[in-house]
């Protein structure tokens, strides 16, 4: 599975298991430029990452997710094993401290407002 879209439309790899929030949240991130990519929780986000690791520059995602790891462990994973990606990790429940996120991670708590996720996107592809 290809993405058709040229080198200035940015791939944002969105990871929220509650639809009408990953919705709304894909929604303000098509609206601000970004190519959206989906997942429902760590499981689907690594199966797509397998299969175009390369195209997608920001990983967003929920901490908590049903599935076989939580948001903080699929950040993990993902910058061991495809560092070029940037992080971007949100929660409603938590507050992850500096020592929990991997390094380049940023956090944003939830509620979030949807020009601050662009922000932070845009902050973390610019720094990487």
């Amino acid at each position: 599975m290809m993405i058709t879209n040229s080198q200035d439309t940015p791939v944002v790899l969105l990871v929220e298991d509650e639809p009408i929030v990953r919705m709304s949240a894909a929604d303000d991130l098509q609206e601000a430029g970004f190519h959206v990519l989906e997942a429902a929780n760590a499981d689907v986000a690594l199966a797509v990452l397998e299969a175009c690791s390369g195209e997608v520059q920001v990983l967003f995602t929920d901490i908590d997710m049903p599935g076989s790891m939580n948001g903080l462990a699929l950040a993990e994973s993902v910058q061991r094993r495809w560092p070029h990606i940037s992080l971007l990790i949100s929660s409603a429940y938590r507050r992850p401290h500096l020592g929990q996120l991997p390094e380049d991670g940023r956090f944003l708590p939830k509620p979030y407002c949807s020009d601050a996720v662009v922000q932070h996107i845009r902050e973390l592809m610019t720094h990487h």
